[in-house]
């Protein structure tokens, strides 16, 4: 992963990563993920959002499939990572860590949130790119409530 004025730019190399990039991106994940949880106990999910996507200088907006490669590999990258963790590391906060990181990136990405009534009440959260899954859907059974 490259550097660019402090701040990471949005292309991740398509060879494994060495040590000290995993480490960056690991610790980047951490961060993210100890500051959704921080937010969430103060604010309203649209404000958390906000609050994940801002950055000081983040890089003009990525599209297509590069953007979706990297978002996609990003997702599976944060998901792993959080398995690891202590913690309420399911959905939502898997999306929202995977938000933060693609908002840094200047990937352009919303994150859903859906819900199903039966056979039990069930909510579930993930994360779109160019309108493609990037964190999973679900099993196909979740009807949109909101997009952030």
């Amino acid at each position: 992963m490259t550097e660019k004025r402090g701040a990471v730019v949005r292309h991740l190399p398509p060879s494994p990563l060495g040590q000290v990039a995993r480490a960056r991106l690991i610790a980047e994940i951490v961060a993210a993920y100890v500051q959704a949880r921080r937010e969430l106990r103060r604010a309203p999910i649209e404000s958390v959002v906000a609050a994940l996507r801002s950055d000081s200088s983040p890089p003009p907006p990525a599209r297509g499939p590069i953007a979706l490669a990297d978002a996609r590999r990003l997702g599976w990258i944060v998901a792993r990572t959080l398995k690891l963790m202590p913690g309420d590391t399911r959905c939502l906060a898997r999306s929202l860590v995977l938000t933060r990181l693609l908002a840094r990136r200047g990937i352009s990405a919303k994150l859903v949130i859906g819900a199903r009534a039966a056979p039990d009440f069930l909510a579930h959260a993930w994360v779109e790119c160019d309108d493609q899954p990037v964190l999973s859907p679900g099993d196909g059974s979740f009807s949109r409530l909101v997009e952030l």
